[in-house]
């Protein structure tokens, strides 16, 4: 990157800011004339000079040829004026002055807003050439760089270098023109005057900086320890787990105290100096006023001077120190920002960073990765100087499928990145056929070597973007158009090529079907599911897929196949006998395995507000259960199970299972319900306040007759709760339509799971293994409907979290030997990509992978060496050499290599 920002900013932007300071020329005498006007108006206007009485005339802007005098002998009247009286004359001076007012205003907004979307422009080309180049860091690099570090630098600490951009070439001269504009003026209306104001000026000019070299200093201490302070916080986050395991929280608190108050002591003495040099900047500002008032005066009263020519010059002076101080303070910004540059882009430039014709999406990859896969002298050295690989040479051909075990310090996985092209060698070469693999492009690479590492990493998406990553590339197909998105696109293209950004089409589809075996988005799904059954991982998603949501709208075909499997589950529940295991949801029966809350809504809510937990403070739930005579009712029942509580708990510690079968009350709030029903029994639920009532009234709403078994819903209450939902559905279609999915028995609810569907109703509380029973009979009923993928189809929706942490370790591996398999890569190379398998599991994989790649190469560093024997030839490594190599058979005999590390396992 260049060095040096200036030249990076006016190589990029020239054209621009040569725009932007063509209006700041133009503005100039604009602003000189506004500088003159008020001396005309008080001299000319007011005083009346030029007028020998009131009634007295005089043209007003009338104008002569500049110079006219030389070419002719006399002056050369262009426009002969308005000629006005001195009334006249002065309104209309203070007119122009308003008129230049406007006109200097709008100069100012347009080179301001010029300033600005070119800043924005340049800040984001700036943070796209940093991300361009962290996406080429080698991965060796990216292993050491910190990843909240480098967020910080590309979002925070290149911001300030988007403000300045637009002010490098615009502001000195903006500023620095009005700065000699009214210099210059002050100099024509009297030359001591001017001298003292340029004096002070110079003062300022040498002065300030000089002050402000500290802060420039301590502003760059304080951005790295900002930044430290990040990746610090990042570790923390990443590190949890091992901090609460080993009681060590205080231990990272006291870091962090100590990073925050290294950063108070910079920040605090960056403001005590700022403070300083605020006030040497606006003593010196206040001074010359005061010499202005002091001289100037008696220079006027001397009659050396005019009082027009003295406000004029005090009022040219109101606008110089504001120029000189934002002058002085883009020298001082301009320093800033340029430490910040130095600063981010020598995070940016390690001396191994990839070309970028490496990962140009349009390059040739069409050819296969066949032939004979070569290491010549291979060696690999860490930064550190230790060989981690060490002249390895060997011959295989792609196709083959290769075992390569040895101990944890061997170096196989360090041969694992250099075979997948993902680190390259310090010496030797390494060949496929008679192409140098470390020289093919990521076009290459990426789509005809797969590689599963320990470490899976999954984006913070669905299940099926996850493993559809593999084969996204570049964009194939055009989204759907529209006038709209066309309009839009087109605008969007032309300032992505302005700020030097690439222009391709994020919304469209990347996909590369064909790589995976299918024509187009209609059948990939097909593919996945057949790849997900390889892993083992279409139970997983079958669950994922039980627990998601479908939009009927979009998917009609899938919502009459559930709602045809809800019509059926009553009947295979029979067949074992087994159909009072799940009461349905009646619209015209209250259900007791439901909470009062659940029957009350009698739907799933799609808005705040009407969430089960929010029901107590729902105004139109309040006025229906008022009008159905339950309100007081259900405070009542409140109060009950209040009683009830604190009679149970009265003697029970925190964290008894008591706790969790009634889950009402939390042990920290017994106090206070304890509190509540000594005021009942006193006062009446009338003494409450409205917080308590609230409180009380919340109770009753989670809970269930048939799970609690209070005995505190009876048939009467019932018959009111089903009139209140009745009325709710009523009034909510009304005043707020679509806030809540209503239960209904002949329509799918799209905001409810897929579980939820089938079952529509609740599984009865009490009765053993219900859920097992219930689970198993819906598991074989889709099986019986061939629905199972469909439900698996919805599973893949399924949100993985960030970096996959919604799943277990286990199906993090599964998932990405997935993705791998799905792009059907030439050569597949596990690194010990299934360690944290099971042994049978890891064997029972390995053997499918086998099987499905033949002709198809596999390299597979394992962390078993006993599972190399379904493998065509095995590597053996030892302290980064290879030092034997062959078939199982031939290996496994005693006193060689593989059986002495298979006898160390």
């Amino acid at each position: 990157m260049e060095p040096k920002l200036f030249k990076y900013i006016w190589h990029h932007s020239k054209r621009e800011q040569l725009a932007i300071l063509l209006l700041v020329l133009l503005s100039m005498p604009f602003y000189f004339l506004s500088l003159d006007l008020p001396k005309m108006i008080v001299n000319q206007g007011i005083l009346g000079k030029g007028f020998s009485d009131p009634l007295d005339s005089k043209s007003f802007l009338a104008m002569d040829l500049p110079f006219g005098e030389l070419l002719t002998g006399a002056p050369v009247t262009l426009f002969e004026g308005f000629t006005l009286q001195q009334q006249g004359f002065l309104l209309s001076l203070t007119f122009s002055y308003v008129l230049l007012y406007l006109i200097n205003s709008g100069f100012k907004y347009w080179i301001n807003t010029g300033k600005g979307r070119l800043g924005e422009r340049m800040l984001r080309r700036l943070r796209y050439e940093l991300t361009d180049r962290l996406l080429r860091f080698p991965i060796p690099h990216m292993r050491r760089v910190k990843q909240a570090e480098v967020a910080t630098m590309v979002k925070d600490e290149v911001e300030p270098l988007g403000g300045f951009i637009g002010d490098a070439f615009v502001t000195p001269a903006f500023l620095g023109g009005q700065a000699i504009t009214a210099m210059a003026f002050i100099l024509v209306q009297n030359v001591y005057l001017g001298l003292v104001a340029a004096a002070i000026v110079a003062i300022q000019a040498y002065l300030v900086p000089k002050m402000r070299t500290p802060i420039l200093r301590l502003g760059r201490q304080r951005q790295l320890t900002a930044r430290q302070l990040a990746g610090r916080v990042a570790e923390v986050v990443d590190g949890a787990v091992e901090i609460h395991a080993h009681d060590t929280s205080n231990l990272e608190r006291a870091d962090l105290v100590s990073r925050l108050g290294r950063i108070f002591d910079i920040r605090h003495e960056i403001f005590q100096r700022k403070f300083m040099v605020k006030f040497v900047n606006n003593f010196l500002a206040q001074l010359t006023p005061f010499i202005f008032y002091g001289g100037g005066g008696i220079l006027a009263i001397r009659g050396h001077l005019d009082v027009g020519a003295l406000i004029a010059v005090i009022f040219a002076y109101k606008d110089l120190p504001g120029p000189i101080k934002e002058l002085i303070d883009w020298e001082q910004q301009r320093n800033d920002v340029q430490i910040k540059y130095d600063q981010v882009i020598e995070q940016f430039q390690p001396p191994d960073i990839l070309d970028p014709s490496a990962q140009d999406p349009d390059r040739d990859a069409s050819d296969p990765l066949d032939g004979q896969l070569s290491l010549s002298g291979v060696s690999l050295v860490d930064d550190s100087g230790n060989h981690l690989i060490k002249s390895i040479s060997f011959s295989i051909a792609c196709r083959d499928h290769i075992a390569i075990v040895g101990p944890s310090d061997s170096g196989k996985d360090h041969l694992g990145l250099l075979l997948a092209s993902l680190s390259e060698p310090t010496s030797g070469s390494i060949r496929v056929g008679e192409r140098d693999l470390t020289k093919l492009p990521q076009s290459v690479t990426g789509r005809r070597i797969g590689y599963l590492g320990q470490d899976t990493y999954l984006f913070p998406q669905s299940v099926r973007e996850n493993l559809l990553y593999g084969l996204r590339h570049k964009p194939l197909r055009e989204p759907k158009e529209t006038p709209e998105r066309r309009a839009r696109r087109k605008a969007w293209v032309a300032e992505s090529q302005r700020a030097g950004n690439p222009t391709w089409d994020f919304e469209a589809d990347w996909t590369d079907y064909e790589a995976a075996g299918a024509s187009g988005p209609e059948d990939i799904d097909e593919r996945i599911l057949e790849v997900l059954n390889l892993v083992d991982m279409d139970d997983d998603a079958y669950r994922f897929g039980l627990g998601g949501f479908i939009d009927a709208e979009a998917h009609p075909e899938i919502a009459d196949a559930i709602l045809r499997a809800r019509a059926e589950l009553p009947k295979r529940l029979a067949q074992d006998k087994a159909e009072n295991l799940v009461v349905r949801f009646d619209p015209d029966a209250y259900n007791k395995n439901a909470t009062l809350a659940e029957n009350l809504l009698f739907g799933t809510p799609r808005k705040q507000g009407y969430k089960l937990r929010d029901l107590a403070n729902n105004e139109l739930m309040t006025k229906v259960l008022d009008e159905a005579g339950l309100l007081d009712t259900i405070i009542d029942m409140g109060v009950s199970i209040a009683r009830t509580m604190v009679e149970i708990f009265a003697d029970l510690p925190p964290g008894h299972p008591f706790f969790e079968q009634f889950s009402f009350i939390d042990a920290d709030d017994l106090p206070n319900f304890r509190g509540y029903v000594v005021k009942v029994d006193k006062q009446g639920t009338e003494a409450l306040d409205p917080p308590d009532r609230l409180a009380l009234r919340r109770l009753p709403l989670s809970y269930s007759e048939a799970r609690h078994r209070l005995g505190l819903i009876d048939e009467t209450i019932e018959t009111r709760a089903v009139a209140a939902r009745k009325l709710f559905a009523a009034r909510l279609n009304k005043l707020d339509p679509g806030a809540v999915a209503i239960y209904d028995p002949e329509a799918y609810n799209s905001a409810a799971s897929l579980q939820d569907n089938i079952l529509f109703g609740r599984i009865a509380y009490g009765q053993a293994r219900a859920r097992d029973i219930v689970g198993k009979a819906m598991t074989e009923l889709l099986d019986t409907l061939g629905l199972r993928n469909i439900v698996i189809g919805a599973g893949l929706d399924y949100q993985v979290g960030v970096g996959g942490k919604r799943l277990s370790a286990t199906q993090r591996q599964k998932l990405g030997l997935a993705r791998n398999i799905l792009k059907q890569p030439d050569l597949l190379i596990v690194n010990d990509g299934l360690a944290v398998l099971d042994t049978a599991t890891q064997d029972k994989l390995q053997r499918r992978v086998l099987e499905r790649r033949v002709g198809g190469g596999v390299i597979w560093i394992l962390q078993r060496p006993q599972s190399c024997e379904q493998f065509s030839r095995v590597l053996v490594m030892q302290d980064g050499r290879i030092v034997e190599q062959g078939s199982f058979t031939d290996l496994n005999k005693p006193g060689s290599a593989l059986s002495d590390i298979m006898a160390a396992e």
